[in-house]
């Protein structure tokens, strides 16, 4: 039997809540030899709290020295092996803005860029645009832009990220990237990863609507050009909810995070953009669901922008609203992330990633605060972050006993 097989007749309703906080890029680095990490260097006593009385450990979210995308890693945090289940970026962003992706759509995740005199990228983000600029520039490459024999969409999603998706016969996922992944190189050109009519085809045909982009938006001071990564379509995936048999909700503000829940059956609800309304939409929607995924933006992107202290501040401002979430009673808390974002690289990286699993049952270990080396003397180190669901799952009573 595959395992997911398993854990469908293993499963069973009961009345818990079960909350998975994921601070997204949590894991870090000390600046120094001798220095702490942006976890570590935290006040974070309402995480302490919880990590001393319950359970700890790190989590490989892919592999040994892996780097994972956000994709893969959360896919991995909601129990699914992201090497198996491969999804690309693209469907994840069209799905988190609500668009209804048909099964043989091709979607791929843009970014607008800023380019040189000569072509070249000198700003990957095009200085974080504000969304309502993307608006404007995914409205403008919407209506300025043509393709023969099918159909195109352009679509905001959020600052300088949009979704690109094609519709039509004979179109194929099976694509190179544009973006180099540096600056100082131009844009690539997208080129058929497969050697099938669809493959020649489709990169044809995004080649050419790059060209027209790029003639679109000559004149803008900083969103001048575009990148397209992730291509792919809808795989189909196993459904949440049906396997462990629980009413899930995803609160997140970042379309692409909102995708990939609803990719495997939660439903995202509604929000504002901060944490703190994140956490207030949490005691809103408490009595209608059972699983809450609730997804923190910020960590990673203090992260990813060097930030040291600024990261430390949002993870002391979660710690604060995890005080207020325990008020709600909930059953079983698992806090973590999907990956590390130290401030001292400014990416994802491959180290593990440190978490906590607060219940009734957990059985406390040697951990007596929540940072990385207090979670390395955990009883769940090295653990694959695929466990950590039925881990969630088992402290709520809600598998049966497996076997005679």
């Amino acid at each position: 039997m595959e395992r997911f097989d398993v854990l469908r007749t293993l499963a069973q309703p009961n009345d818990t809540k079960l909350v998975l906080l994921v601070m997204d890029g949590v894991g870090g680095l000390p600046m120094s030899p001798d220095g702490l990490t942006e976890l570590e260097a935290a006040h974070t006593p309402n995480m302490d709290r919880l990590a001393k009385e319950g359970s700890t450990g790190l989590h490989i979210p892919i592999a040994a020295g892996i780097s994972p995308g956000s994709g893969p890693a959360h896919l991995a945090l909601f129990s699914y092996d992201p090497v198996r289940y491969q999804v690309g970026r693209g469907v994840l962003e069209a799905l988190g803005i609500g668009f209804d992706l048909q099964p043989n759509d091709v979607a791929a995740r843009g970014n607008f860029c800023t380019l040189d005199a000569q072509g070249r990228i000198v700003d990957r983000r095009a200085g974080r645009i504000p969304t309502e600029e993307c608006v404007r520039l995914t409205e403008l490459l919407q209506t300025r832009t043509r393709l023969d024999g099918v159909e195109h969409f352009v679509l905001p999603v959020k600052e300088h990220r949009f979704v690109f998706i094609l519709r039509g016969d004979g179109l194929s996922d099976q694509l190179t990237e544009t973006d180099p992944l540096v600056t100082g190189k131009p844009p690539l050109p997208v080129r058929p990863l497969a050697d099938t009519p669809e493959a020649h085809r489709t990169a044809t045909l995004v080649n050419s609507w790059l060209s027209q982009a790029r003639e679109a938006l000559k004149a803008e001071p900083r969103a001048n050009g575009v990148n397209l990564r992730g291509w792919g379509r809808d795989p189909r995936l196993p459904q949440f909810p049906d396997i462990y048999r629980l009413r899930a909700a995803a609160i997140a503000v970042y379309p692409m995070y909102r995708g990939v829940a609803r990719l495997v059956g939660m439903t995202p609800v509604d929000h504002g953009a901060s944490i703190e309304e994140e956490f207030a939409a949490l005691r809103t929607y408490w009595d209608r669901y059972d699983f809450f995924f609730l997804h923190v933006k910020p960590t990673d992107s203090r992260g990813e922008d060097g930030n040291f202290d600024a990261k430390v501040e949002v993870i002391e401002t979660v710690d604060r609203l995890v005080g207020e979430m325990m008020s709600l009673s909930p059953d079983v808390v698992l806090i973590t992330g999907d990956h590390c974002t130290p401030a001292k690289l400014r990416s994802h990286s491959w180290h593990p990633v440190p978490f906590l699993l607060w219940s009734e049952t957990a059985l406390p270990d040697a951990a007596q605060a929540f940072g990385e080396r207090e979670c390395a003397r955990g009883v769940y180190t090295g653990i694959p972050a695929t466990d950590l669901i039925p881990l969630m799952v088992g402290h709520a009573g809600r598998l049966s006993r497996f076997g005679a």
